[in-house]
């Protein structure tokens, strides 16, 4: 590969992570009214013709974009996830590092993006693979780090509640953030799941 090319290419992924991160900062600041290639591409500081190069319409951009974000969210996830404290005392500060990742600017980005697919049958059927893959990824990297058998029906069902809650807590906080109450509700919740979760991990121990 000449270096011209791997400039080029360089300059190319560049340009391309430019647009998916304005994209989420607009999707964020002005809705999916809003979030025209135009306003994107002005954002990023490229043309749009370079935009329309780069993703040819706007609902393959923000689907990037929230895949993108996404991808590096699960880094820092795990990253943060690897210094707590493996015992029981663990649960709790993970589900307040997952309530991070739904209470961020990703999930705000995506939830004018469901809003908007809604009445959009095309941003629907761009969206509804990213989704199931999303749900799937953190669901799985879920049980990993609470160090638990994803084979185990009661552990999937104990997970998907968690998100549930999670997902709940997140769209709650669009519009009123009360910190305090969302603690309580965690550490609540971290201390039944923790009574649930504890024979499964001494089971799957033997």
């Amino acid at each position: 590969m000449s270096g011209t090319t791997r400039q080029e290419q360089e300059r190319s992924r560049v340009t391309r992570q430019k647009l998916m991160t304005a994209a989420i900062e607009v999707l964020v600041e002005q809705g999916w009214a809003g979030a025209t290639m135009g306003a994107i591409a002005e954002r990023a500081g490229v043309s749009r013709g370079a935009c329309q190069h780069h993703f040819p319409t706007r609902g393959a951009l923000v689907a990037a974009a929230v895949e993108h974000v996404f991808r590096q969210q699960v880094e820092e996830l795990v990253r943060r996830a690897n210094g707590l404290p493996e015992s029981r005392r663990r649960v709790e500060p993970l589900l307040n590092l997952l309530h991070d990742v739904y209470a961020g600017p990703l999930f705000t980005a995506a939830t004018h993006l469901w809003v908007a697919a809604v009445a959009d049958e095309e941003l629907k059927a761009i969206l509804l693979p990213l989704e199931t893959q999303v749900g799937r990824e953190v669901h799985r990297l879920t049980v990993e780090l609470l160090g638990l058998d994803e084979r185990d029906r009661d552990v999937r069902d104990a997970v998907r509640a968690t998100l549930d809650l999670l997902r709940g807590l997140a769209l709650a906080s669009l519009l009123h953030d009360d910190t305090a109450r969302r603690r309580k509700v965690l550490a609540h919740w971290a201390r039944t799941l923790e009574a649930q979760l504890a024979p499964k991990r001494a089971t799957q121990a033997d």
